[in-house]
């Protein structure tokens, strides 16, 4: 259905592809992977036709429709959450459009005089309507709506009022509403709660439309692909399998081309060491000569390429007392809607929370509870003693100042660090080199969200406070986050939607239910393991 035949490409003075070739057919669910700034987006681009290669071909069969879903959603307002949605939905939109202005046409007592032609021009228009299945249509908005995370309120209110975290929901939703031929998805994980994205990896299972897509989230990669194709070097390179076993396919080949460098360069070694000792002997001259040619015609194996993995290492930080954070009888709501009642809570030294619960359970405000950026209506929220907090909150980007470099922001936060640690530092997240003079406001997201982290892990609290702190987060840098807080020996509270996270680093869970806040024992894997389910709200 998509085929890439070829293609060249540079930005500047970064080459993205060379001669890279590959193809995409019907039924297959294909996840698109490679470091940051490797080409990954650009290839769905050229997919669309909204850029070209400067060598080689993409092609799209005849006739192939294709959904595409990216970052940059647009302008949305004016209309419901519902309406949005389906008006990505092909012809059967713009049916609904001219049903709804007709309808207004109706009621309207300034057009009693055209009744008649509007009731007839109705009546085709609601036949046609219903032809393209435009009732069931509405249906299936709600129903993708719904499992990505929205209530009724949501559905049939002005889209405008979303944050741009829901209006990425709403883009996705139309999407996935039109299900065409083919759908490029790029990182359709962002934004999305744990319940949500289990939704949406049901939903793409039993697609049956062809997949490309990226996505920064470990397992939700590894449970949907059944074909990985790596951009690397320029090169597209494919693995037959899921993303578990792209990395352990790429690993051994990795192992596999250190171990033929090594080989030859042995025996590159031999030999010269050989012609070295004997090219001065005359009685050695043929051997020598022999020997040379051999070397000149042998083709020299490249030393393999390795992922650089930079780790990130805490500082000792001060020890807390036992008790680390503390609610007792704790009354929390927004208007009239309670979100705790009577709440107590203890956490302890060295225990890793993760809070659970669906959307609106109150997951983000038990945070703000316990960091002090929100206050109870009744009860004491309390931490204990030599209890230093670091809070990641979901907007904790938004406080960074745009016109700051990279270098400027952390060398602003420690003015007494030498510049070889602040740099390491930069590097450890992900800004070597000249990246380290970027400005803040030409940041992504994700890079936001590591200078974030690196601020508030320099100087090691003993209690992190974390809301989705993998938000925007590569593979790699997630990798190295957790590596890190493997290490870390102070308190977590964590919320995230990223199972790999949460299994790697929790030890307890707090769900979240409407009955009330329900403690687990042992961390989100042995949470899975006794309740059967992977979210709150999804049917054991």
């Amino acid at each position: 259905m998509i085929r890439l035949d070829g293609i060249g490409a540079q930005h500047g003075k970064q080459i993205l592809f060379v001669g890279a070739s590959a193809a995409v057919h019907r039924g297959e669910r294909v996840g698109l992977v490679g470091p940051n700034g490797s080409g990954k987006s650009t290839l769905f681009r050229y997919v669309m036709k909204l850029e070209q290669p400067d060598e080689g071909q993409v092609s799209v069969d005849r006739g192939v429709t294709i959904g595409y879903f990216h970052q940059d959603v647009g302008e949305m307002q004016g209309r419901p959450s519902v309406t949005e949605v389906m008006d990505g939905a092909g012809p059967v939109s713009k049916v609904a459009a001219e049903l709804r202005e007709l309808e207004h046409a109706l009621a309207d007592p300034a057009r009693a005089d055209e009744l008649e032609a509007l009731v007839e021009r109705f009546g085709e228009v609601q036949a046609r309507y219903d032809q393209l299945g435009g009732y069931a249509l509405e249906s299936r908005a709600r129903e993708i709506l719904g499992g990505l995370g929205f209530s009724p309120e949501m559905m049939d209110g002005d889209v405008g009022a979303l944050s741009g975290g829901w209006k990425m929901r709403v883009a996705l939703a139309r999407v996935l509403l039109a299900r065409p031929d083919a759908m490029l998805l790029d990182e359709p994980s962002n934004h999305l709660d744990l319940e949500s994205l289990i939704w949406l990896e049901g939903f793409l299972k039993a697609y049956d439309g062809a997949l490309l897509m990226t996505s920064h989230d470990w397992e939700f990669m590894n449970r949907v692909c059944t074909r990985i194709l790596e951009i690397d070097g320029g090169e597209l390179t494919d693995f037959a399998g899921n993303y578990e076993f792209y990395e352990a396919q790429r690993a051994q080949n990795e192992k596999q081309a250190q171990a033929a460098y090594e080989r030859q360069q042995a025996m590159l070694a031999k030999e010269i060491a050989f012609i070295e000792r004997f090219k001065a002997r005359a009685s050695h001259a043929a051997q020598v000569q022999s020997r040379v040619k051999k070397l000149d015609k042998i083709e020299k194996v490249e030393p393999p390429k390795r992922r650089v993995h930079v780790a990130f290492e805490f500082k000792p930080a001060p020890r807390s007392g036992e008790d680390v954070a503390r609610l007792a009888k704790v009354d929390k709501g927004y208007g009239a809607r309670a979100i705790y009642q009577g709440f107590d809570l203890l956490v302890r030294r060295r225990e890793r929370w993760c809070v659970l619960g669906v959307n609106g359970a109150g997951k983000s405000t038990l945070l703000k509870l316990v960091a002090q950026a929100a206050a109870p209506d009744q009860g004491e929220v309390t931490l204990g003693a030599s209890v230093k907090l670091g809070y990641f909150a979901q907007h904790a980007m938004d406080v960074l100042d745009g016109t700051r470099s990279v270098w400027d922001t952390l060398a602003d936060a420690f003015p007494r660090a030498s510049v070889g640690s602040l740099r390491s530092l930069a590097g450890c997240f992900g800004f070597s080199g000249d990246e380290i003079e970027k400005q803040v406001r030409v940041l992504s997201g994700g890079e936001k969200a590591r200078l974030v982290l690196a601020v508030m892990l320099y100087d090691p609290p003993n209690f992190l406070v974390l809301d989705e702190p993998t938000n925007h987060l590569d593979i790699g840098t997630k990798e190295m986050l957790i590596e890190a807080l493997r290490g870390f020996e102070g308190t977590l509270l964590l919320v995230s939607h990223d199972r790999h996270f949460l299994a790697a680093l929790t030890n307890r869970v707090l769900e979240l239910t409407p009955e009330g806040p329900v403690p687990y024992g042992g961390g989100y894997t042995e949470y899975v393991a006794r309740t059967g389910r992977e979210a709150p709200g999804l049917r054991a």
